[in-house]
């Protein structure tokens, strides 16, 4: 039977270093992942990733299942995002949200259904960008709570343990960043059926 990552991380709190090394290959991409989301810089998000398993090895002795292994680890790693762009210590690179931040030759996280033509992935590239940079400009404790909730998949309780407010003002907090991505994004909703308005007129 699989150790849940409660059990993993209280072996290595009990000296298991292996257990250590399995949680670190788990996380390791995924927290790359929200890292380069919220700093967006590849190098940056590493070094950051290495700083948050650091600091997990570190307090492993201090270690209480009081809260989800993934709780305390994004906790982490969104305080040293935030406290990263805060500073604004970090170049920003334009680079899309969904590109994958370990690698070249990483595999994206979605394939087409079909292969596109190339007008279609120049459409999509650029409605990708335009998505990328509205969350870009939420304030920083918004972005975070959007990338945790659209991008990690996490439910409100966990993300409001992670940010460290309540679930009532992680669900303001969240309300507020969608409206405003509602409002900036729009014109990509009108998009398609503007497209689909246009088709099948006579030439």
């Amino acid at each position: 039977m699989a150790r849940s990552d409660v059990q993993l991380m209280l072996d290595v709190k009990a000296g298991d270093d292996a257990s250590f090394d399995f949680l670190l290959q788990k996380y390791r991409s995924p927290l790359v992942n929200f890292l380069y989301r919220m700093v967006r810089d590849t190098a940056t998000a590493e070094d950051l990733a290495q700083e948050v398993f650091l600091r997990v090895y570190r307090a492993r002795k201090q270690y209480s299942p009081s809260a989800k292994f993934t709780t305390w680890l994004f906790r982490i790693a969104t305080n040293l995002a935030l406290n990263s762009v805060r500073d604004n210590r970090y170049q920003r690179m334009g680079i899309s949200l969904d590109a994958p931040a370990d690698g070249e030759d990483s595999a994206p996280r979605e394939l087409p259904a079909r292969e596109m033509r190339i007008d279609e992935h120049m459409i999509e590239r650029d409605r990708t960008e335009v998505i990328r940079r509205a969350i870009a400009s939420l304030p920083e404790k918004q972005r975070a709570a959007v990338l945790l909730h659209k991008y990690e998949e996490m439910d409100y309780g966990e993300i409001a343990g992670i940010l460290d407010c309540s679930e009532g003002a992680l669900k303001s907090l969240l309300f507020r960043a969608y409206e405003t991505l509602r409002v900036q994004l729009a014109p990509l909703v009108a998009q398609p059926v503007a497209h689909r308005a246009g088709e099948g007129r006579p030439s």
